[in-house]
C-alpha cells in the first residue's frame, strides 16, 4: 500500500465483519465498523471486544465502532460489507450517499439475492451506486473464527480491475493473512455462495450418521454441481480447483465452526428449521440462497441435484432419511460436469423456503 495508514469501513459488526476488520487493522488500516447495535459498537470502542459475535478475541487498537453510517464512512477508502445477504439491498440504501467517490466497496457477503438472482458484487453496484471497477470480492476457506485467532490462511481478492483487486489485497495482507488476486468475480462470487448449500447438504447426511464416505462424495459431486453454474455464466474453470472453490468448500464442509454444516448437522438429526436455526444461532446464508441458486441454475438449464435436495428438505417436502437415497437414485452417467444444459428435473412445487 502507498499510503498508510489507509481509512477503511467495515459494514456489519457480527463474526466475519469484526474479524475481518481486525484484518484490516493488523495489515495497518485504521478501521471503523459499523452496526446497529449501540452496545456492541461501545464494547468494541471501549474494551476491544465483541462478547455478542466473537467472544474471547481482543480486537486491535486500530479498530473502533459506530452506529453513525455517515461518521464510519467518511475518508474510508475501503469499504468492506458484511450484511446478511438478504438484508443487502435495505440496510445499505440509506449509506449510499456517504460513501466517498473514490471508495473502493468490497463484497464479504455469500449469496445471490432471493429477489433478482443477482449476486452480491451486482447488488452492490446498484445500491450503492458504484461501477464494476470499483468493486471487489473476497472469499475463500476463511472460517471468522480460526482467522480471529490469526491460524495462517489464505484468501482471493477478485475484481473485474486488476488495480482494485490490488488495492484490496494490500489493505488485507498481514502474516497471518495472505491474499490472492483473481479476475473471475463470476467464479469466485459463485463458489462463495453455492458452498453454502454443500455444506447444509454434508450438514444433514452426517446429523443422520453417515460418514466419510458420504461426505467426501457429497463434497465433490457439489463441486461439480458450482463448476457447472460457473461455466454456464462464464466463469473461468481454473477457479474452482483453487482457494474460492474447493478451498472454500472443504472448510465449510468440514467444520463445526462453519454455521451451514452446523445447522445441515440439526436437520439431520430430526430437527425443524426453524428449531435448527435457533440451536445454531447466527446466519446461515446457505437456507435462503439455496432456494435463489436454484432459480439461477434453472435459468440457464443447469442440473443441481444436490442443491434441489437441500431446497426441498428445507422446505418439508423431502423427509431427511430420503435425501441420500434420492440422489443415489438418479440415472447412471459418466463422470465430470459435461451435461450443465440438460434440462433440469422440477419439483411437484416451487422452492420455498
Amino acid at each position: 500500500m502507498s499510503a498508510l495508514p489507509l481509512r477503511a469501513a467495515v459494514l456489519g459488526t457480527g463474526s466475519w465483519g469484526t474479524t475481518f476488520a481486525a484484518v484490516l487493522a493488523d495489515a495497518g488500516c485504521d478501521v471503523t465498523l459499523w452496526g446497529r447495535s449501540e452496545e456492541v459498537c461501545r464494547a468494541v470502542r471501549e474494551e476491544h471486544r465483541n462478547e455478542a459475535y466473537l467472544p474471547g478475541v481482543e480486537l486491535p487498537a486500530r479498530v473502533t465502532a459506530t452506529t453513525d453510517g455517515a461518521a464510519a464512512l467518511r475518508g474510508a477508502r475501503v469499504v468492506a460489507v458484511a450484511v446478511p445477504a438478504q438484508s443487502a439491498r435495505m440496510i445499505l440504501a440509506p449509506l449510499r450517499e456517504h460513501l466517498e467517490p473514490d471508495a473502493v466497496v468490497v463484497s464479504l457477503m455469500k449469496g445471490v439475492e432471493l429477489s433478482s438472482d443477482r449476486r452480491m458484487s451486482e447488488v452492490l453496484q446498484e445500491v450503492l451506486g458504484v461501477p464494476a471497477a470499483r468493486v471487489a470480492v473476497v472469499s475463500g476457506p476463511n472460517l471468522a473464527r480460526e482467522i480471529a485467532e490469526r491460524h495462517p490462511t489464505a484468501t482471493v481478492v477478485a475484481s473485474s480491475d486488476p488495480d482494485t483487486a490490488r488495492l484490496v489485497a494490500a489493505a488485507c495482507a498481514s502474516p497471518s493473512f495472505r491474499p490472492y488476486t483473481n479476475a473471475d468475480v463470476v467464479g469466485v462470487e459463485l463458489c462463495g455462495a453455492v458452498k453454502n448449500v454443500i455444506a447444509l447438504a454434508v450438514g444433514i447426511a452426517q446429523g443422520q450418521g453417515y460418514g466419510h464416505n458420504t461426505t467426501a462424495t457429497i463434497i465433490t459431486r457439489g463441486l461439480v454441481e458450482i463448476t457447472r453454474l460457473g461455466l454456464a455464466l462464464g466463469a473461468e474453470a481454473e477457479t474452482f480447483a483453487g482457494l474460492a472453490g474447493m478451498g472454500d468448500l472443504v472448510a465449510t464442509c468440514a467444520s463445526p465452526l462453519s454455521r451451514n454444516h452446523s445447522l445441515g448437522v440439526q436437520i439431520g438429526r430430526g430437527l425443524t428449521l426453524d428449531r435448527a436455526l435457533a440451536a445454531t444461532r447466527g446466519t446461515a446464508e446457505g437456507v435462503k440462497s439455496s432456494t435463489s441458486v436454484l432459480e439461477l441454475a434453472r435459468t440457464v438449464g443447469v442440473d443441481m441435484p444436490i442443491t434441489e435436495a437441500v431446497v426441498e428438505v428445507l422446505a418439508g417436502r423431502l423427509p431427511v432419511e430420503e435425501m441420500a437415497a434420492a440422489l443415489l437414485a438418479r440415472p447412471h452417467r459418466a463422470e465430470g460436469v459435461e451435461g450443465a444444459h440438460e434440462p433440469l428435473p422440477r419439483p411437484l412445487a416451487e422452492p420455498a423456503v
